[in-house]
């Protein structure tokens, strides 16, 4: 009988336990994906999502991170281009958000609207950002075309005093021959004048081609907003806003990074850009106004990330 008392001691024990559990251990949050597939993943798990930690709309800017950042994606969306960087931006303590805009006949990929229609859209997701975090101005992040059409914003729709910093990833500023590709539509568009006029007014991705008179309407000149920092990031490896220097920007105000003065090894193409541990490095270091320097680096293949 000896053996009960010590028994009895472990079944009431055990009953407390379950009476009041101890409380859950939050889940670590998964590290973030270093590969554009890891952007293509989250979007056939969860079609035009928000990415991860993206769209509190309870957060509030710190003091230490004063602005919220706005993420812009380019002939994409949100989910599939932000996968990795939104999340890394949350862990430094910024207030981050996305929004895919620009939607048309293509489903979830935006920007496929006119320039004026993206850029009144990107706008309006500016102000509802402000709105809800009580900031005075946001920062800048964008991709492709989603680093372009906010120079609309500036000259057209009264958007400087609202941005901060301007972070423009492979974004082509002064038109894309798309790799040689271009011309051949433009020869065709050329050919049937009637076309050009068809297509072109209400095609986006059609405006940026290079030569474009659409470009003129953007004028992506930093001089028109003085108070912007601007920092773009280009890689010689682009091969849709090409060439690569049509992602840079003139003026007091720039900084121009090229990825590979940074990493020669880094092989990253238009698409892994915004997940690239690099170019994420000179986003973050932007943003907080610090020096951008070389990178310890590691060899990254196109849209499959780093190599282990």
């Amino acid at each position: 009988m000896s053996g009960w008392p010590a028994r009895i001691a472990v079944s009431v024990a055990a009953i407390v336990s379950l009476s009041n559990p101890s409380p859950a251990v939050a889940e670590p949050e998964p590290a973030p994906s270093y590969s554009y597939l890891g952007g293509l993943a989250a979007q056939f798990l969860a079609p035009d999502t928000a990415p991860p930690g993206a769209n509190d709309w309870h957060c509030r800017p710190d003091p230490a991170h004063p602005e919220p950042v706005v993420l812009l994606h380019g002939l994409s969306n949100q989910t599939v281009t932000w996968n990795t960087l939104a999340p890394v931006l949350v862990s430094e303590g910024y207030c981050v958000f996305s929004t895919t805009y620009g939607t048309g006949q293509l489903g979830p990929v935006g920007a496929v609207t006119p320039i004026e229609e993206s850029a009144v859209q990107v706008g309006a997701f500016i102000d509802r950002v402000l709105a809800a975090t009580g900031a005075a101005r946001v920062d800048l992040v964008g991709h492709s075309m989603g680093g372009a059409i906010p120079f609309y914003y500036i000259n057209h729709l009264g958007g400087a005093s609202r941005i901060d910093d301007y972070v423009a990833m492979a974004a082509p500023f002064h038109g894309t021959t798309l790799s040689g590709i271009q011309s051949m539509f433009a020869q065709v568009l050329a050919a049937v004048p009637a076309l050009d006029e068809a297509i072109t007014p209400q095609c986006g991705p059609c405006q940026f081609t290079y030569g474009s008179p659409y470009l003129r309407k953007i004028n992506p000149d930093p001089a028109v907003a003085p108070d912007v920092d601007f920092t773009t990031i280009v890689t010689r490896y682009d091969q849709i806003a090409t060439p690569y220097e049509t992602g840079m920007l003139a003026g007091p105000n720039v900084r121009n990074i090229l990825l590979q003065d940074l990493c020669a090894q880094d092989y990253t193409e238009h698409y892994e850009l915004t997940a690239d541990p690099v170019a994420i490095g000179v986003v973050v270091a932007a943003l907080a106004g610090r020096d951008i320097a070389p990178a310890s680096c590691r060899p990254v293949l196109p849209f499959v990330g780093p190599v282990s």
